[in-house]
Order: structure tokens, then sequence, then C-alpha cells
């Protein structure tokens, strides 16, 4: 796949100031202009973006309704009240649960977690759910990542003497469920500062909170930070502001003292004596905590997060593993199935919008199915697979496009449906799938830019190799943890040469293992282009061509910098 390239040169003011700045940091102006391009122009705002104070952290009772989330949650400890705590089964969801249950469960025995099956119960509160809480004798549930919608069910569960803490991220209705307290920063009358923090982030906050009120000290809370970073690296919320700091340092007590559950991860996924960084988190930690809930049920998820004997751990996670393995099998079948329903379907061709749906696929993996498909057509996507009479779906957005919103404008075709806007999920009568595919192509056409549709890659700065240095790289670490709104800088360079040693690599020959020299020095460029192996006999025709990538370290050398090349075309000099 070629990309289009967004490139936009700096101006010459940004590059006086980039000069500037970069001597003040002792960093170079290419740096220090990208510093200037994320909106951080002196160098105490710099000081502050590369280390992050958890001392920084917002106040957690400008959160609407803290106070009596805190008051209503001591009330349950001093009258001895059974506690549940509740979540979704994603990553948000589980880690939102480990976390507020641990550090609970350190002051307080008379605590359980529930998390619903996702076959049985569906998302968010059940009514199963309520039944067995009332049976328990709970009387307060701490529910986290879900909840905002379940304006029935916990008008239920009050009729039951069982009352309810809302810790939420996902957009609240205009009428909001009656719990005694409702955590969310995105509630239209919450003047919290940061408005988008995950579940966990929100249970974070109301347990600093609880800590704050009982003269616990804020060290307590530290060694669950690496639950936070987990879950804001897999629920891909914008790593800014309050983000930045538990991401920050949330992968610092990853890497150097994880709880027992995510240590046994680490290991059942070979990512053991590495520095693990956000991506590490999304593309192998975030999806086995994930399978437990895709394939069976969550619960197993925060059973191992929470277990204290690495041993036992150790056994949960390669049981974990084994589902993780099964849903990938499936999310290949899947996907190449809607692949083909999609090349077959020459009405989608020319929509901006794909909206697939199949009485067989597994009800846990078709989010898995929509990104990807997103990933290949570049359209915002909607998969639904059948529950009896209902289609259940997930939906899954491209940049900058609102597919909440959309979902949201054919609210009245729809039982149910959650969500932000990059990911949401829906209910809907099965036989009303029609009609809604029509109602949200038909918005997605009239809102979304030709742009959204294309496949895109953002460059942060055109660089010689001779810029490419490890100083360079070391700086470049000091701008993670990355993620939305804070990417790993993507550079390019023109008019760059195979040096004759390039080859193709890989089981079935799909990468392309580099070796570059630009024209503007004799430094020669390791790089790694994985996927790309059809760009590989343009490469050895000795033309000049255009790369894009981000700098990194050779996992093999460690003492060496290489280039992951995400893009390869032509120079313009050599496309005639």
């Amino acid at each position: 796949m070629h990309f289009k390239w967004n490139y936009l040169p700096p101006t010459p003011e940004e590059l006086i100031n980039a000069k500037e700045l970069g001597e003040k940091l002792g960093m170079s102006p290419v740096l220090a202009f990208l510093l200037i391009r994320r909106g951080i122009t002196t160098e105490s705002a710099a000081k502050r973006f590369f280390r992050p104070q958890l001392a920084d952290l917002i106040n957690p009772f400008l959160m609407k309704d803290m106070d009596i989330a805190v008051d209503r949650l001591n009330d349950a400890m001093g009258r001895k009240e059974r506690i549940m705590v509740y979540g979704d089964y994603d990553v948000d969801g589980c880690t939102a649960v480990a976390l507020v249950y641990k550090f609970l469960q350190q002051f307080y025995s008379n605590i359980e977690y529930y998390i619903p099956d996702r076959y049985e119960e569906g998302y968010g509160v059940s009514r199963k759910a309520v039944d067995y809480a009332a049976a328990s004798g709970v009387k307060l549930v701490i529910i986290l990542d879900c909840g905002i919608k379940a304006i029935d069910e916990i008008a239920y569960a009050k009729t039951k003497g069982i009352d309810f803490i809302i810790c939420d991220h996902h957009v609240p209705d205009d009428v909001m469920p009656p719990a005694v307290a409702i955590l969310n920063p995105k509630r239209v009358d919450d003047s919290y500062p940061f408005k988008h923090l995950c579940g966990c982030g929100v249970g974070f906050k109301f347990m600093q909170a609880f800590a704050k009120n009982n003269g616990i000290p804020f060290s307590r809370l530290i060694p669950l930070l690496d639950l936070c970073a987990v879950s804001i690296a897999a629920d891909i919320v914008p790593v800014t502001d309050e983000n930045r700091i538990l991401a920050f340092h949330g992968l610092k007590q990853l890497n150097q003292s994880p709880s027992i559950g995510l240590k046994a991860i680490i290991d059942t996924c070979g990512l053991t004596g590495r520095e693990l960084s956000m991506s590490d988190i999304v593309f192998k930690i975030g999806p086995r905590i994930n399978a437990s809930g895709r394939m069976e049920n969550g619960k197993e998820s925060v059973d191992l997060l929470v277990e204290k004997d690495y041993n036992t751990a150790q056994k949960m996670a390669l049981h974990i593993d084994e589902y993780n393995e099964q849903r990938k099998d499936i999310d290949k079948q899947m996907t190449e199935e809607a692949n083909q329903i999609v090349s077959r379907l020459e009405s989608q061709q020319h929509h901006s919008s794909i909206v697939l749906y199949d009485e067989g696929w597994k009800k846990g993996v078709i989010g898995i199915v929509a990104s990807r498909l997103t990933e290949i057509y570049f359209r915002p996507t909607v998969v639904l697979t059948r529950d009896g009479e209902l289609a259940t779906g997930s939906a899954r957005s491209v940049t900058g496009f609102d597919v909440y919103a959309a979902i949201k404008s054919c609210r009245d075709l729809l039982i149910n449906f959650g969500g932000h806007t990059y990911a949401a999920g829906l209910t809907l009568k099965w036989s009303d799938i029609p009609e809604f595919r029509r109602r949200f192509q038909l918005y997605v056409e009239q809102h979304i830019q030709p742009e959204q549709t294309e496949a895109m890659l953002d460059i942060d700065a055109q660089i010689d190799f001779k810029d490419i240095t490890k100083k360079i790289h070391n700086d470049l670490k000091r701008f993670s943890p990355f993620g939305p709104c804070n990417q790993k800088p993507l550079f390019c360079t023109v008019g760059v040469y195979d040096y004759g040693t390039s080859k193709v690599v890989g089981r079935e020959q799909e990468h392309i293992k580099l070796e570059l020299v630009d024209s503007k020095s004799s430094n020669v460029m390791g790089g790694i282009a994985f996927g790309q192996s059809a760009s590989a006999r343009y490469i050895k025709s000795k033309r000049s061509f255009d790369i894009a990538y981000t700098i990194e370290e050779n996992v093999f050398k460690r003492s060496q910098v290489q280039l992951q090349i995400e893009d390869i075309r032509p120079s313009e000099s050599d496309n005639g």
C-alpha cells in the first residue's frame, strides 16, 4: 500500500524558534521543532513534557460527584456492607476492576469483583448481575468503564436496595442512570479540566480521592499505575496532560516492578528483559488481557491481574495465551470472510463506510475485524453478528471522524449503543440492519472529509541521514510515551539509494531488510520495511526513492539505530 504523505514544512519563524529552544535544551533544532509543533514553546513547558510529575495530577475532587462517591464508599465500609467492583470485559474494564479491587482490599475484606459474560449477559449492567448481587447481600456496586447508559438496570437495582457508583468515560445521554454518584469527565455539567481519561483512569481518580480523604499516603497508589498504563495504551485515549503523567509513571512501574499478574503476561509473551513501550502493550499485553473476555469470560483476566502467587499467575497467563491463539485464528478467518464480502459487494465500493453482518461471526472478535477493515479500506466500519432476533455489533473509525455521532444519528433504530469518537458498540433488531446501513452510510457521506478516507501518513520532519545520531535517538525516547495526540515522530528522507546489500526476508519473503545511502552523506543506514516486498524490484533498480520512517533501536544490536520504514515511493526526479 502506498500512502499519501502529509507534510507541512517549518515556517521561517518556526526555524528561528526551534534553533533557540534547541540551544536552551541541548537538543537538535529538528527535535525542538517537533516540540513547537506539539504546542510546547518554552523551556519550562519542555521540562514538564519530558519529566511528567505525579504532583501535577489534577485534584480528584474537581470531578463532579467525587465527594458524594467517597462519602458513600466510606459509609459502606463503616457499616461493613458488601461491596462489588463491576467492570466491562475489555482491557480497560478488567484493569479498572483489578486496580480498584486491589487497592480497597488492602483496607477492607467484605468485597468481591464481577465481570459480565459477553455471551450470556452482554455489555454493561445485566439483570442477572443485579440479581446475583442482591442474593450475595451486596449493598454497593462500583461500576467501571460502563454503566453510563444503564438507566433501567440501575433503577432495578435500587428496588433491591443496591446503590451504584458509576466510573465511566463513555459519552453520556441527556438522561443519566439513578446512581448515587456518576464520575465521568464527559458529563456536560462536569468542569473537570481533563476530559479524556479512560475507565481505569476514572477508577484511579476515585481511589486517589478516597486515599486523600482517609489520610492514606499517595505512595500506596503508585504500585497500581502499571494497570493505568496498560489501560491508556489499550483503550487508545489521547496520551496528553493527565494521561501522559499516568502513562509515563505507569510504564516506569511496569518496567521496574510490575504486579505479579502483569509480570506473568510479560514473561509469557516473550518481553522479559526488554524496556516495555506503549506499543508492547497495544500489540502484546493488551490482546492477551482482552482474549479471555473475547473467547470465554473476562473474569479470568481479572483473576490473573489480582493474583499474588507467581507460579499460579504463570499458569493462568499460559491459559490466557491459548485463548489469544484461538482468537487470532478466528479473527483471521472472519477478516478473510469480511474482505470477500466487501470485494463482492459492488455497492460497498462507492460508499464512504462499510456495514457488514453475518449470522455466524463470533461476538467477541467483531471489534477486531472492524478495526482490520478500517485499516485496510480507510472507511468507518460496522461489523454485526446475530444474537437471536437481535444484531450486536462493533464500530471503528478513521482519523478525525466521530463514529459515535454517526451511530447516534440512527438512535431511533437502536435498542442500545455506547462508545466514543473512534469505537462504539450497538444493538438493534436483525430486521432493521438494511435501514440502519442506509442511514449510517448517508450520515457518513454527508460528514466525512475526502482526506479521511485516504491512506495518509503525517510526516513530522524531513531530514537527512547525517541528522540521525545516537543522541537524536536518545532524545526521541524522551518524547514517549506515544499514542494518540503524541504519535511517535515520523520522518522522511528524499533521494535515497540501495547500498547494494538490501534483501527480501521473512518466512514468506514479505519484508525487506535495507541498507541505504542518501545523496548528502556517506552514512549507510540500516532499516526494515515490514510487508513491503513489492517495492524490492524498484529498490534494486539503482534508482532513487523516498522513505517515511520512525527511528528505532536495533533489537539485536542494541548500540545501533535502525529505521522502521512505513512507506517507500519513487523519488519525483525518477518518477517520469
